[in-house]
């Protein structure tokens, strides 16, 4: 990939796109979603190419899963890019205006970013994501996929760009751009890219992020390896804690957020553990420590879990609490107190989505006061924190980090500020 090339065309687009009304751009964006409908055969047999390719290589089912796409999934992309349609333009939002004391008229408003670049894996619902946010929101976006997505995501491209050719003269065609090499001297290139590439954004496993984190020159956004954890408080509904518990954990164990560690008040371990064993009925392995470890296995034993799936429960190590599986895999720990797991908690999570399962207002507000993390829930699955459940209609990814921006990344991610100063001949 020549970067400098890409850079500068994507810079040429981003200026002309900072121009763009909304009403411009979201004519382009309903022109995108029409040519996607329209290739809807041609991306679906572009993606079956792409899982069966993964599937040959040993990749895990719950990985392919983040890979595929179905008439579902693909109904939620367009589903996404009418929501991003329909919400306001953050572009020329004015934060904050105020005049000084020697007559000059101060206002705060919002402006792109300019060139985005977003380092993903696998799911090519991010390639139309992130597309669509950054078009809204006036900027440039270079995507570089993973080998594991490039069928699908050169599908997709390909679609974006009939539907801008489509709007004629208001398309910005050179405002996004797919890196098709497979190269990891690109990556580097694009983490290199000082002044051409205002902000890189990762995507995928701790693995890339750190590497990303690392290696980049650039400014980063740093979005989530999700370690995320649920805490069963000793004034829970226990009944409700497991239902919530199979929800974060069997949903999507591949997604960032779903729950990889349960901590459950030993008040409570003994009612609380066998309804999330029949909750769980063997579908994810659970890693208990030793406190939990024989009660789990009473109620396996009892369901006949155990003959059935020998390895559905066996016995934590220390290096299972803070890991991010992103499979059906679950650590199960016992803690004395609100404050025990709160503690245990920051000291093992990637700051991302957790939550508590509680009656006790105390408990609740403190949790949410005192965890470090992007998103704090009581008494709801951590899987909510999505762009999409958020109302964002999609996002860039979610911000673990605490600077521009953190948590769900929709549209208003993607702008910075400038003040706009208006005098009559002040001098100082």
């Amino acid at each position: 990939m020549d970067i400098d090339a890409v850079c500068a065309d994507l810079r040429k687009g981003a200026g002309v796109l900072a121009l763009r009304s909304a009403a411009q751009k979201n004519h382009a964006l309903s022109c995108v979603a029409q040519s996607i409908r329209k290739n809807e055969a041609a991306i679906l047999a572009a993606n079956e190419e792409d899982v069966s390719a993964a599937r040959k290589k040993g990749v895990s089912e719950a990985l392919v899963e983040r890979l595929a796409l179905d008439e579902k999934k693909f109904q939620s992309i367009l589903d996404s890019m009418d929501i991003i349609i329909n919400q306001g333009d953050p572009v020329g939002e004015e934060v904050a205006g105020w005049m000084t004391p020697d007559g000059m008229q101060i206002r705060q408003v919002r402006v792109p970013l300019g060139v985005v670049a977003i380092i993903y894996e696998s799911r090519p619902n991010v390639t139309i994501d992130a597309f669509s946010l950054a078009y809204k929101s006036g900027n440039a976006i270079l995507l570089r996929g993973s080998s594991s997505a490039l069928r699908s995501n050169k599908a997709l491209l390909a679609a974006i760009q009939e539907g801008l050719a489509d709007v004629g003269s208001d398309g910005v065609r050179n405002a996004v751009h797919l890196c098709e090499s497979t190269d990891h001297d690109d990556v580097m290139q694009i983490l290199s890219a000082v002044g051409k590439i205002d902000v890189v954004l990762p995507r995928g496993s701790s693995r890339l992020i750190n590497a990303v984190v690392a290696n980049a020159q650039v400014p980063v956004i740093q979005t989530g390896a999700g370690v995320c954890h649920l805490y069963v408080d000793e004034e829970a509904d226990l009944s409700m804690a497991a239902s919530i518990a199979g929800n974060a954990k069997l949903q999507r164990p591949g997604a960032c957020n779903a729950i990889e560690t349960i901590l459950v008040n030993k008040r409570v371990a003994c009612e609380f553990l066998p309804l999330l064993a029949k909750e769980l009925g063997g579908k994810a392995q659970l890693r208990a420590d030793e406190i939990c470890y024989p009660v789990l296995e009473a109620a396996l034993k009892k369901s006949g879990v155990l003959e059935r799936h020998a390895d559905a429960l066996i016995r934590a190590k220390k290096e299972d609490f803070g890991f991010e599986f992103l499979d059906f895999v679950l650590a199960v720990k016992a803690v004395d107190s609100v404050e025990e797991a709160i503690a245990f908690i920051n000291a093992h999570n990637t700051k991302h989505s957790e939550a508590i399962i509680t009656n006790n207002r105390r408990h609740a507000r403190m949790f949410q006061a005192q965890v470090d993390a992007a998103c704090v829930y009581v008494n709801a699955s951590t899987r909510f924190t999505d762009g999409g459940e958020f109302g964002f209609g999609a996002e860039l990814g979610i911000s673990t980090q605490k600077l521009h921006a953190r948590g769900p990344m929709g549209i208003k991610a993607l702008t910075t500020t400038k003040f706009l100063i208006d005098g009559d001949g002040q001098i100082r």
